[in-house]
Formats: structure tokens, sequence, C-alpha cells
């Protein structure tokens, strides 16, 4: 590789490093700019370059040239969870009609990783963050970034009303989920799932919570589990082994009834037979598990869909009121909340 010469300005440009590693000056800015257009032979050629001359990106500076990165980042709690790749899938639909790219990270339920997370974002030029708030997110979060100029929408989860929403109508779902079992004939359900209190949480509660009291029954089986198919499969025994078992589960999710239905078909019971068991969300597996899962349809590719528009929107006009998206949902019942076969009903 040749060396700096003596008269170069101290003031390295993208032409210099460009020269230096053989390749164009716009190569080197999608390198920059972490572009996955860059091959990674290139761009590990490329960052040597830059080292080795001890370059520094102006990013401000970046950011004033270039109105627009067209990219948006998508903040998540939770990658192993099949409904936020579901949500993804319609979000970057949107992007990608729109001619954006989508980045997108996993704050892991991490406050801290998630300012990180936005900060990167920022310095990167971003146009815009849609994101799922972390457990714990400070209620100032999105005065903040409206403060900053930096288009947010909150989706699934919100942590304050001043700023754009997409969501589902959680507590009106799991309200219908609760009825649909009362009618069945159950008296003794429980609320499976959920370890932390966010407003996603507190809605599917407070459903459940206000059907059983409309209908006289105490709502106190509420079980805090992990959101996982083990805690669902672990959570079995606390509801078949009680002076009153329960003779219903519904799941804060469908992940956690997934988990349930292990657990029954594990000790030789089934679903909707021994234990009606409701999940929440309707992923494509619910419709495959056996039994088929009786769940609450809440469409998580619309809900992307949805929340990707209204940040297109808020890009395009910062300054207009806060919209809110809500979706009905819809319960969609199959096989294992069974009929009117349980132990203590009335």
């Amino acid at each position: 590789m040749r060396e700096k010469s003596a008269d170069r300005p101290d003031r390295l440009t993208l032409a210099d490093v460009a020269e230096q590693a053989g390749v164009s000056r716009a190569t080197v800015s999608l390198v920059l700019r972490g572009s996955p257009l860059v091959a990674e032979s290139t761009r590990v050629k490329v960052r040597g370059v830059l080292d080795e001359l001890g370059y520094v990106y102006n990013r401000s500076a970046a950011s004033m040239r270039a109105a627009r990165s067209r990219t948006v980042g998508l903040l998540i709690p939770g990658l192993s969870n099949p409904f936020f790749a579901e949500m993804a899938a319609g979000v970057d639909q949107i992007l990608d009609e729109a001619g954006l790219a989508l980045f997108l990270a996993d704050s892991n339920e991490s406050v801290a990783k998630q300012e990180r997370v936005i900060l990167r974002m920022r310095e990167h030029g971003a146009d815009g963050i849609l994101i799922c708030p972390a457990v714990g997110t400070p209620k100032d979060l999105i005065s903040r970034l409206n403060a900053w100029k930096f288009p947010v929408v909150q989706t699934l989860r919100h942590v304050s009303p001043q700023g754009d929403y997409a969501s589902a109508d959680y507590e009106i779902g799991m309200d219908r989920a609760t009825e649909h079992l009362i009618r069945l004939g159950h008296r003794r359900i429980a609320f499976v799932g959920g370890e932390h209190m966010h407003s996603a949480y507190r809605e599917r509660r407070d459903g459940f919570v206000a059907c059983m009291r409309r209908h006289g029954l105490s709502p106190e089986l509420i079980i805090k589990t992990p959101l996982t198919r083990q805690a669902g499969i672990d959570v079995l025994s606390l509801l078949l082994e009680q002076d009153e078992p329960a003779t219903a589960a519904i799941c804060f999710n469908d992940v956690v009834a997934f988990g349930l239905l292990l657990g029954l078909a594990d000790r030789g019971l089934q679903a909707g037979v021994d234990l009606a068991v409701v999940g929440f969300d309707d992923l494509v597996e619910a419709s495959l598990s056996r039994p088929p899962l009786t769940t609450v349809a809440t469409m998580p590719n619309q809900i992307g869909q949805d929340a990707a528009r209204l940040l297109l929107r808020r890009i395009a006009n910062p300054h207009g009121p806060p919209e809110r998206v809500i979706l009905p949902t819809r319960l969609v019942v199959r096989e294992s909340c069974g009929m009117l076969r349980c132990r203590g009903s009335a």
C-alpha cells in the first residue's frame, strides 16, 4: 500500500481514503454508513485503510449533506418471539415499497441497550425509528426524541401519549376470550404469562379481570411467568395441583400456550378436555398445533404495516398531531378450549 504523501493535508477526505484503498469515493461512503450493499471483503479492506490513516467520520456533517438517509430503525425487546418476526415483515414490506431500508435491533428488555441503539441510529442518520419500549423505559423517552426531531412511533407498548402509536386492542381481545370460556361453563380460569409490568401486560390483564368481575367470578388466579414454552410447561403443575384446580387458562401469548399444550401431552392429558387453553396473537403455528389453539388474533403483520405508515407520515409531517392506530382483535375458536367438559363448572 502506498504511503501517504508528505504534502497531503492533515484533514483527510473520502477521496484520500478511496485512493489508498483502490475503490471509489462512493464505496468508502457506503462503508462508513454501514451499508449492506458493500461486499465483506471490500468492507474489511476499506476499514483497514481508515484505521491506518486515522480517518474520523464526521457524522453530523454527513447528515447535513444528506437530508434523508432512506433508512429506518425497528427496535424490539425480544427477537426470539415469533410475533416480532411477523410484525417486522409487515414493517419491511411498507418501507421497501417506499424505497427505505429497515435496520432491526433487539433491546432484550434492557433500557441501557435501548438507549445505545437509539444513539447509534441517530449517529447513522436514520430517518426515524419504530420502537416497542423495553420494560422500565422512562416516560420522557418520546418527548426527548421529539425534542431531538427524531421521528418515532411506539408499537405494541406505549410509555407516552405524546407520540404516535400502533397496536391492537388487547383489553377487548382478552375480555372476549374470557367471556367465551365462561359461556362454556368455566369458573376457575387462570391468566398465565408475563413477568414484567408494561402497557401490553396491563391491558391484557385488565381485560381478563374486568370480564371475571362482571360475571361475579374471582380473578385471583393470575400467574406471572417468562414468555416461553418452558414456562408454560412448568406452570402446569401449579394450575392442576391446587385444592381448586383451574379448568381453563388464558395465556398472555401463544408461545406460553404452546408450552401448556406440550405439558398436557407429556402428562397424557388433552387440551380442551382436561384443561381448556387459550392463547393470544394467533401466530401461524397456532392452527398447526395439536390440538389447534384457540387464540385471539392480533394481526402482527398488519400492525407492522400500520406502524410503518405512521412513521412515514411523521417523517413527511414532523409537526402534525399524534396519531393512534388500534386494530380490532378477533377470537379464533379452535379445539384447545373444548366444549363444556370441565371440573367444578356451574
